[in-house]
């Protein structure tokens, strides 16, 4: 098993392990490298939990692939409630994308189709297909609110974290499932937990829907004492609305914020980094 788990993020349903990893693999040792840990690993220690097959629908004839979502199936409550939080964050970060009104706030009729419409326009969504926007938040609300699949998925990467396992790396809303698997893992020996782009500290969305649920506003530790917790943002990541996570998990958490350009959200910009190869490196060396 792999000294190095990573659980990859939202819209990954079409891949597979091997497919991710031939990103992922090279984009982690070239974040250590350039955080001086040049040959720390191989190519070989680092494995995928996948559990984007579960968000797949099933194949049929004349029917293969995403469903033809539109605004319209955007359900209200946390699906419509995060879109806007979506919008909020990039208006703030991308001067293209007009911020949504006052009465928008209060979900007015078409605020829904507005805030799709102002997304599109942004460096963040540019080019993602509006049926594809549609899924990624469905697939967030699918994995908190269907238990089952939420189970599934987080046994995918409770099945690859063994007594060789020293760090566990995720992203978007892998983070969530790594946290969570982690958390209802006592004893395990993981190192290090290093999140990329999470959601996990948005208030009312996703924070308070936790399993374990938070505890008089603070979440559970993901491991013993030991363990070292590095959360790393980009500043346009609006996935990532929380950029420090320690009013959240306790001072514990080490956050960081790097630069990955036009891809705020992209893996591969976050694990070149030399901040997160440090993190990683952390987790591999500790006594």
């Amino acid at each position: 098993m792999g000294r190095i788990v990573c659980v990859h993020g939202i819209g990954q349903q079409a891949a597979g392990e091997e497919f991710l990893l031939r990103d992922w693999r090279p984009a982690l040792l070239d974040g250590l490298t350039r955080a001086n840990h040049h040959g720390a690993v191989s190519a070989g220690d680092v494995v995928m939990a996948f559990y984007g097959h579960l968000f797949r629908p099933a194949g049929e004839r004349l029917a293969v692939g995403d469903p033809i979502f539109t605004a319209n199936d955007v359900d209200a409550g946390l699906e419509e409630e995060l879109l806007l939080a979506w919008w909020r964050e990039t208006a703030r970060v991308d001067p293209k994308v007009a911020p949504p009104a006052a009465d928008t706030l209060v979900r007015a009729p078409g605020s829904v189709q507005a805030a799709l419409r102002q997304l599109s326009r942004s460096r963040f969504f540019g080019g993602l297909a509006l049926r594809a926007m549609v899924f990624d938040l469905k697939q967030v609300s699918r994995y908190l609110q269907d238990p089952n699949l939420r189970k599934a998925a987080r046994a995918t990467v409770a099945e690859l974290i063994t007594e060789d396992t020293q760090v566990v790396v995720a992203h978007s809303l892998g983070s969530v499932v790594a946290y969570e698997t982690l958390a209802a893992m006592p004893g395990h020996q993981v190192r290090a937990l290093v999140t990329l782009g999470s959601p996990l500290g948005i208030a009312n969305l996703i924070f308070e829907r936790l399993d374990p649920a938070p505890r008089d506003g603070l979440g559970a530790w993901p491991g013993s004492d030991e363990l070292a917790w590095t959360n790393i943002s980009d500043h346009g990541d609006i996935v990532a609305l929380e950029k420090d996570l320690r009013p959240r998990f306790g001072r514990g958490v080490g956050n960081a914020v790097v630069h990955n350009g036009a891809h705020a959200h992209a893996v591969t910009a976050y694990l070149t980094d030399k901040l997160t190869g440090a993190a990683i490196a952390g987790g591999l060396h500790a006594d």
